[in-house]
């Protein structure tokens, strides 16, 4: 994306800002960040008289969520009451122990520390068992890298294993010590991509997550990738999985969109056509009426917002997709561009353009 935009002949000048930029940094010019490249590369856009919040004041930064943000700087420091106590908190409202326990994951896969403390405290706690449980798998991840199978060493194939197994036997502690929690049963559905399940298997897994909560929107997610064609399934077992969660429940309309995410890239370059598919369509009528009830807060919102607004775009319902945007506000910190490279100024691009063919507000 960048590229593209740095080679507008217009923008030649910007283009040789920001080259000495990258050089005074030591950074190759892609990797110089957004809020650098932003006012460079995106020609200018008042996007308030659309009711939107001003390009500068959009951001990455995640909104301020005070009982985890204490748990997390506190177990980043090692220390794990914090942490214990919202995890208790969230027994029963599984959407919220989902969120918790995969940030505070986060934290034991660079520090160890506040695990450790809390296991010399209370070693059979069921809450620190499920987090354990997550933990590891972050762990085996990190151990592996992102790169490519081919690309992946054999010690850190080796490290990713081992990790996996540990964790498939922590799931068995936490789920003996919480029969009623399907966190530990999310963790087994997020790990079976990496130990290979076959399908009996992982749907055995499956099967026990959804008897303890039926529409558990993370499980629902590691699913979805455990059915694509890149893991151990196929795009037909991929999209017939996300079709089947939408028409159960509307908080998983989403899926679909998630699915169309993981196709291929067309041959023909048309980057809208997936987006057009009856499948979406549907999907985005289901999904519409339930965000009208709702703000731009949890994260789940905002991404469903972010995936709502690409489909509309795409079916030429601009006035709609500025909408959203106008929920969303100044944040930009949820996926589809949270995992984008460059993902902010994917945003105010997106935005921009949404705005202009809805026509003046």
């Amino acid at each position: 994306m960048v590229l593209s935009l740095l080679l507008h002949p217009k923008k030649l000048a910007n283009t040789l800002w920001l080259m000495r930029e990258a050089s005074r940094r030591g950074v190759e010019m892609e990797d110089l960040p957004d809020e650098v490249l932003a006012p460079r590369l995106l020609k200018k856009f008042d996007a308030t008289p659309w009711g939107l919040v001003p390009n500068d004041q959009v951001t990455r930064e995640p909104l301020a969520d005070p009982e985890l943000d204490r748990a997390v700087a506190e177990a980043t420091e090692g220390r794990w009451e914090a942490g214990a106590e919202l995890l208790a908190s969230t027994r029963g409202r599984w959407a919220r122990r989902d969120e918790v326990v995969r940030a505070l994951a986060g934290c034991a896969a660079a520090n160890q520390a506040f695990l450790r403390r809390w296991q010399e405290k209370d070693g059979s706690n069921p809450d620190l068992a499920a987090l354990r449980a997550i933990a590891l798998v972050h762990l085996a991840w990190q151990a592996r890298g992102s790169r490519r199978a081919a690309e992946t060493s054999a010690e850190q194939m080796a490290g990713f294993h081992r990790f996996l197994l540990q964790a498939d036997e922590a799931v068995d502690v936490a789920a003996a010590l919480a029969p009623e929690d399907p966190t530990p049963w999310m963790t087994r559905v997020m790990l079976a991509r990496g130990l290979s399940y076959d399908h009996e298997r992982f749907r055995e897994a499956w099967a026990e997550l959804v008897a303890r909560d039926p529409h558990h929107r993370g499980g629902h997610v590691q699913a979805l990738q455990y059915w694509c064609a890149k893991w151990h399934g196929s795009h037909e077992l991929m999209m017939g999985f996300a079709e089947e969660a939408m028409r159960a429940h509307p908080s998983l309309a989403v899926l679909p969109m998630l699915a169309t995410e993981e196709l291929p890239d067309r041959e023909d370059g048309d980057d809208d056509a997936p987006w057009q598919t009856p499948v979406v369509r549907e999907a985005l009528e289901v999904l519409l009426p339930r965000l009208a009830g709702e703000g731009n807060a949890p994260r789940a919102v905002r991404t469903d917002r972010g995936y709502a607004i690409f489909a509309l775009t795409a079916n030429g319902r601009h006035a709609e997709a500025v909408e959203q945007f106008r929920v969303l506000g100044a944040q930009a910190d949820a996926d589809p561009w949270a995992s984008r490279e460059h993902g902010l100024l994917a945003f105010l691009q997106q935005r921009a353009e949404a705005c202009e063919r809805a026509g003046r507000p």
